[in-house]
Protein backbone atom coordinates (compact mmCIF):
# COMPACT_ATOMS: atom_id res chain seq x y z
CA UNK A 1 0.00 0.00 0.00
CA UNK A 2 1.54 3.37 -1.02
CA UNK A 3 0.34 6.73 1.30
CA UNK A 4 0.94 10.16 0.20
CA UNK A 5 1.76 13.50 2.83
CA UNK A 6 0.26 16.57 0.71
CA UNK A 7 1.56 19.44 0.52
CA UNK A 8 -2.02 21.99 0.81
CA UNK A 9 -1.85 25.07 -1.16
CA UNK A 10 -0.90 25.06 -4.58
CA UNK A 11 -0.76 21.39 -4.67
CA UNK A 12 -4.10 19.62 -3.17
CA UNK A 13 -5.92 23.07 -3.50
CA UNK A 14 -5.44 25.93 -5.91
CA UNK A 15 -5.31 28.33 -3.47
CA UNK A 16 -2.27 30.75 -5.37
CA UNK A 17 -4.44 32.15 -8.02
CA UNK A 18 -6.68 34.06 -5.66
CA UNK A 19 -3.42 34.79 -3.08
CA UNK A 20 -2.12 36.42 -6.02
CA UNK A 21 -4.79 38.69 -6.72
CA UNK A 22 -5.61 39.37 -3.37
CA UNK A 23 -2.30 40.73 -2.75
CA UNK A 24 -1.99 42.48 -5.74
CA UNK A 25 -5.00 44.39 -5.26
CA UNK A 26 -3.56 45.50 -1.65
CA UNK A 27 -0.60 46.93 -3.23
CA UNK A 28 -2.14 48.56 -6.61
CA UNK A 29 -5.79 49.00 -6.16
CA UNK A 30 -8.65 46.21 -7.82
CA UNK A 31 -7.13 46.17 -11.41
CA UNK A 32 -3.58 45.03 -11.18
CA UNK A 33 -1.97 44.59 -14.83
CA UNK A 34 -0.11 41.54 -15.43
CA UNK A 35 3.73 42.75 -14.97
CA UNK A 36 2.12 43.08 -11.04
CA UNK A 37 0.08 39.69 -10.83
CA UNK A 38 3.44 38.48 -12.36
CA UNK A 39 5.32 40.20 -9.86
CA UNK A 40 3.40 38.90 -6.42
CA UNK A 41 3.77 35.48 -8.05
CA UNK A 42 7.43 35.45 -8.13
CA UNK A 43 7.37 36.36 -4.63
CA UNK A 44 5.12 34.36 -3.18
CA UNK A 45 6.83 30.93 -5.08
CA UNK A 46 9.02 31.46 -1.72
CA UNK A 47 6.41 31.94 0.43
CA UNK A 48 3.18 33.52 1.08
CA UNK A 49 5.09 35.59 4.30
CA UNK A 50 7.86 36.49 1.78
CA UNK A 51 5.90 38.39 -0.85
CA UNK A 52 4.09 40.08 1.83
CA UNK A 53 7.34 41.69 3.64
CA UNK A 54 9.03 42.16 -0.08
CA UNK A 55 5.39 44.14 -1.33
CA UNK A 56 5.61 45.79 1.44
CA UNK A 57 9.42 47.03 1.43
CA UNK A 58 9.27 47.71 -2.12
CA UNK A 59 6.38 49.57 -2.34
CA UNK A 60 5.50 50.87 1.13
CA UNK A 61 2.27 49.32 1.92
CA UNK A 62 1.82 48.44 5.20
CA UNK A 63 2.61 44.89 5.67
CA UNK A 64 -0.50 44.93 7.99
CA UNK A 65 -2.66 45.49 5.30
CA UNK A 66 -1.42 42.61 3.03
CA UNK A 67 -1.63 40.72 6.30
CA UNK A 68 -5.41 41.67 6.25
CA UNK A 69 -6.47 40.87 3.45
CA UNK A 70 -4.66 37.66 2.88
CA UNK A 71 -7.21 36.78 6.47
CA UNK A 72 -9.88 38.21 4.75
CA UNK A 73 -9.13 35.50 1.83
CA UNK A 74 -8.87 32.65 4.01
CA UNK A 75 -11.99 34.09 6.20
CA UNK A 76 -13.99 33.46 2.67
CA UNK A 77 -12.59 30.55 1.70
CA UNK A 78 -14.95 29.00 4.82
CA UNK A 79 -17.84 29.87 3.07
CA UNK A 80 -16.32 30.11 -0.99
CA UNK A 81 -13.32 27.82 -1.13
CA UNK A 82 -10.57 27.62 -3.40
CA UNK A 83 -11.07 24.86 -6.17
CA UNK A 84 -9.42 21.28 -5.34
CA UNK A 85 -6.16 20.40 -7.38
CA UNK A 86 -8.17 18.39 -10.96
CA UNK A 87 -7.99 15.00 -10.21
CA UNK A 88 -7.12 15.63 -6.25
CA UNK A 89 -10.39 13.89 -5.19
CA UNK A 90 -9.54 10.66 -7.39
CA UNK A 91 -5.89 10.31 -6.04
CA UNK A 92 -7.22 10.48 -2.80
CA UNK A 93 -10.02 7.74 -3.31
CA UNK A 94 -6.99 5.84 -5.25
CA UNK A 95 -4.62 5.88 -2.44
CA UNK A 96 -7.91 5.56 0.33
CA UNK A 97 -9.05 1.97 -1.79
CA UNK A 98 -5.54 0.49 -1.60
CA UNK A 99 -5.09 0.91 1.68
CA UNK A 100 -2.73 3.76 2.58
CA UNK A 101 -2.89 7.17 3.96
CA UNK A 102 -3.73 10.95 2.90
CA UNK A 103 -1.65 13.02 5.14
CA UNK A 104 -1.44 16.59 4.97
CA UNK A 105 2.16 18.77 5.99
CA UNK A 106 1.37 22.21 5.73
CA UNK A 107 2.73 25.66 6.73
CA UNK A 108 -0.93 27.13 6.63
CA UNK A 109 -2.30 27.00 10.21
CA UNK A 110 -4.54 24.51 11.42
CA UNK A 111 -7.67 26.50 12.20
CA UNK A 112 -7.63 27.94 8.30
CA UNK A 113 -6.71 24.12 7.28
CA UNK A 114 -9.36 22.84 8.55
CA UNK A 115 -11.79 25.36 7.40
CA UNK A 116 -10.54 25.18 4.09
CA UNK A 117 -10.95 20.96 3.70
CA UNK A 118 -14.17 21.48 5.57
CA UNK A 119 -15.45 23.52 3.42
CA UNK A 120 -14.49 21.36 0.40
CA UNK A 121 -15.68 17.96 1.77
CA UNK A 122 -12.03 16.66 2.06
CA UNK A 123 -11.28 14.18 4.49
CA UNK A 124 -7.65 13.47 5.37
CA UNK A 125 -6.33 11.14 8.11
CA UNK A 126 -4.12 13.14 9.51
CA UNK A 127 -2.68 16.88 9.11
CA UNK A 128 0.70 18.35 10.88
CA UNK A 129 0.83 22.31 10.67
CA UNK A 130 3.54 24.26 11.09
CA UNK A 131 2.23 27.05 13.17
CA UNK A 132 1.87 24.53 15.47
CA UNK A 133 5.34 24.49 16.58
CA UNK A 134 7.24 22.12 13.99
CA UNK A 135 9.98 23.56 11.71
CA UNK A 136 8.76 25.06 8.09
CA UNK A 137 10.00 22.76 5.30
CA UNK A 138 12.68 22.04 3.81
CA UNK A 139 12.98 21.01 7.55
CA UNK A 140 11.87 16.99 6.90
CA UNK A 141 10.08 17.48 11.08
CA UNK A 142 6.23 17.22 9.25
CA UNK A 143 7.16 14.48 7.39
CA UNK A 144 8.81 12.50 10.21
CA UNK A 145 6.11 13.45 12.79
CA UNK A 146 3.85 11.70 10.24
CA UNK A 147 5.94 8.47 9.56
CA UNK A 148 6.14 7.87 13.09
CA UNK A 149 2.84 8.95 14.54
CA UNK A 150 1.35 5.69 11.68
CA UNK A 151 4.34 3.56 11.90
CA UNK A 152 4.68 3.71 8.10
CA UNK A 153 7.59 2.58 6.14
CA UNK A 154 9.16 5.67 4.12
CA UNK A 155 9.70 3.30 1.23
CA UNK A 156 6.23 3.30 1.12
CA UNK A 157 5.18 6.82 0.92
CA UNK A 158 4.95 9.68 -1.76
CA UNK A 159 5.25 13.44 -0.52
CA UNK A 160 3.67 15.90 -3.06
CA UNK A 161 4.51 19.11 -3.29
CA UNK A 162 4.65 21.97 -5.81
CA UNK A 163 7.94 23.75 -4.28
CA UNK A 164 11.79 22.96 -4.09
CA UNK A 165 11.28 22.69 -0.45
CA UNK A 166 8.34 20.25 -0.54
CA UNK A 167 11.08 17.95 -2.75
CA UNK A 168 14.15 18.88 0.04
CA UNK A 169 11.23 17.88 2.99
CA UNK A 170 10.76 14.62 1.50
CA UNK A 171 14.41 13.33 0.39
CA UNK A 172 15.27 14.64 3.87
CA UNK A 173 12.62 12.13 5.78
CA UNK A 174 13.32 9.30 3.05
CA UNK A 175 10.08 9.27 1.27
CA UNK A 176 9.77 9.42 -2.31
CA UNK A 177 9.35 13.17 -3.75
CA UNK A 178 6.94 14.29 -6.20
CA UNK A 179 7.04 18.21 -7.76
CA UNK A 180 4.03 19.16 -9.27
CA UNK A 181 4.73 21.40 -12.03
CA UNK A 182 1.45 22.24 -14.11
CA UNK A 183 1.77 22.77 -17.55
CA UNK A 184 3.06 26.00 -18.07
CA UNK A 185 4.70 26.74 -15.31
CA UNK A 186 8.18 27.16 -14.50
CA UNK A 187 10.06 24.74 -12.65
CA UNK A 188 11.64 25.50 -9.43
CA UNK A 189 15.32 24.53 -9.43
CA UNK A 190 16.29 21.17 -7.04
CA UNK A 191 19.83 20.63 -7.45
CA UNK A 192 21.10 17.55 -6.38
CA UNK A 193 17.72 16.24 -6.03
CA UNK A 194 15.26 13.88 -8.51
CA UNK A 195 12.31 14.26 -7.63
CA UNK A 196 9.29 12.74 -9.95
CA UNK A 197 7.90 15.45 -12.12
CA UNK A 198 4.30 15.42 -12.75
CA UNK A 199 1.97 18.41 -14.72
CA UNK A 200 -1.35 16.85 -13.37
CA UNK A 201 -2.15 14.79 -9.93
CA UNK A 202 -3.77 12.17 -11.97
CA UNK A 203 0.23 11.21 -13.06
CA UNK A 204 0.02 10.00 -9.56
CA UNK A 205 -2.17 6.96 -10.45
CA UNK A 206 0.53 4.82 -11.81
CA UNK A 207 3.06 5.76 -8.70
CA UNK A 208 0.14 4.32 -6.54
CA UNK A 209 -0.52 0.79 -8.87
CA UNK A 210 -3.75 1.97 -9.40
CA UNK A 211 -5.81 0.32 -12.21
CA UNK A 212 -6.65 2.04 -15.32
CA UNK A 213 -3.84 4.53 -15.10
Amino acid sequence: MTSVIWDMGGTLVDTYPEVDRVLAQAVWGPRPDAAQCAEVRGLRTVSIAHAIRELSRRHGVEAAALDRAYAELKLRWRTEPAPLMAGAREVMDAVRSGGGLNLVATHRDRASAEDLLAALDVQVDDMVCAPDGLPRKPDPAMNLMLLELHNLDPACVLAVGDRAIDVAAAVGSGVRPVLLVPHGSERPATPGLEPVVIERLGELLPLLGAPGA
